[in-house]
């Protein structure tokens, strides 16, 4: 078992930035590709950012690309997503998630899971 826990979330005007951490306990952290997700409400989960398990390899979703940066450090078992230039449609609750794999931005595939941070981005 990984034990997940997200923070860093909060409230942030348009423009603004935040960065969030997931820390990891249990089983080894770093064999697992780490991914963020997020989920609007009346909206499906979907893939923001992953790293692999040495942080050689990132792939960040279109509708990020260029304003978040997804990092990790193995030796804090921690993973983080740095926000920059959010905007109001980024509104939502993000997860973040294990997968002994890489190469996948489909949930069902991401064993573990935390239980998620509100961020809300104000116009």
């Amino acid at each position: 078992q990984v034990q997940l826990v997200e923070s860093g979330g909060g409230l942030v005007q348009a423009g603004g930035s935040l960065r969030l951490s997931c820390a990891a306990s249990g089983r080894t952290f770093s064999p697992y590709t780490m991914g963020w997700f997020r989920q609007a409400p009346g909206k499906e989960r979907e893939f923001v950012a992953a790293i692999s398990w040495s942080g050689a390899n990132t792939y960040h979703a279109d509708s990020v690309k260029g304003r978040f940066t997804i990092s990790r450090d193995n030796a804090k078992n921690t993973v983080y997503l740095q926000m920059n230039s959010l905007k109001p449609e980024d509104t939502a609750v993000y997860y973040c998630a294990a997968d002994p794999d890489w190469g996948t931005t489909e949930p069902q595939e991401y064993d573990y899971w935390g239980q998620g941070t509100q961020v809300t981005v104000s116009s």
